[in-house]
């Protein structure tokens, strides 16, 4: 699903949303239910493609952590009600490529208990792309950092990798990654909310929201 650039957005005033953060935002990008049933088409779409093979889900932290298990529980539903069943497991890791705000030489990949249970099975990369991620650039710019851990995971010989995202950030650079499921094309927009932060804030917002001036200045460190 695109969202075009002139997108004004739902008015707060049609949802409910944590009272703290009142005056903090500009408006709803994305509404929770719309997430919802965008990654319930997203979980179908996968199953479609993998046939019978077994699955282990990377859901890259911390962001990612909800579109992780939303999209692993409607898997788990079409599985148990299809001819079908699916295996499955879950793990997690967190990549780092600044410290502060100077960017490294080389990312570090911290998690991910035992990536050899890759080895022969599909794999599915829960990743989340948004604009304040400070390996975004990387990512939707020159894909450096998703190719850093692909080719990490890569050296254990899975079947199939497939990389699903929620959001997409539309870039002028051409070159840019391009995960194989994603549920929607935003603007160039700085968004908070369903697991999406600004400083370890707005996590609890169900909604993807656009942070206003005021919130990044309350919240700013």
């Amino acid at each position: 699903i695109q969202i075009s650039d002139n997108w004004p957005g739902y008015s707060l005033d049609l949802f409910t949303y944590p009272q703290h953060y009142y005056g903090d935002l500009e408006y709803v990008l994305i509404p929770h239910g719309i997430i919802v049933d965008r990654t319930e088409r997203l979980a179908k779409d996968i199953m479609q493609d993998i046939g019978d093979n077994d699955i282990v889900v990377l859901c890259v932290l911390k962001g990612g952590y909800k579109f992780c298990a939303d999209l692993v529980e409607h898997i788990k539903n079409l599985s148990r009600n299809s001819e079908r069943f699916i295996s499955m497991k879950v793990d997690f890791v967190r990549l780092k490529s600044y410290h502060n705000d100077q960017s490294m030489q080389e990312m570090q990949i911290i998690g991910g208990d035992d990536l050899s249970k890759l080895t022969g099975k599909v794999s599915f990369l829960c990743v989340l792309l948004t604009s304040f991620f400070l390996f975004y650039k990387d990512i939707v710019g020159t894909g450096r950092t998703m190719k850093v851990l692909l080719n990490n995971i890569e050296k254990y010989k899975p079947k199939m990798i497939k990389v699903a995202s929620l959001l997409v950030k539309r870039t002028s650079q051409p070159d840019g990654y391009r995960p194989d499921y994603y549920g929607f094309e935003i603007p160039d927009l700085f968004v908070v909310g369903y697991a999406l932060d600004y400083n370890e804030h707005f996590r609890d917002l169900n909604h993807i929201c656009v942070i206003n001036d005021h919130g990044k200045a309350k919240y700013r460190v």
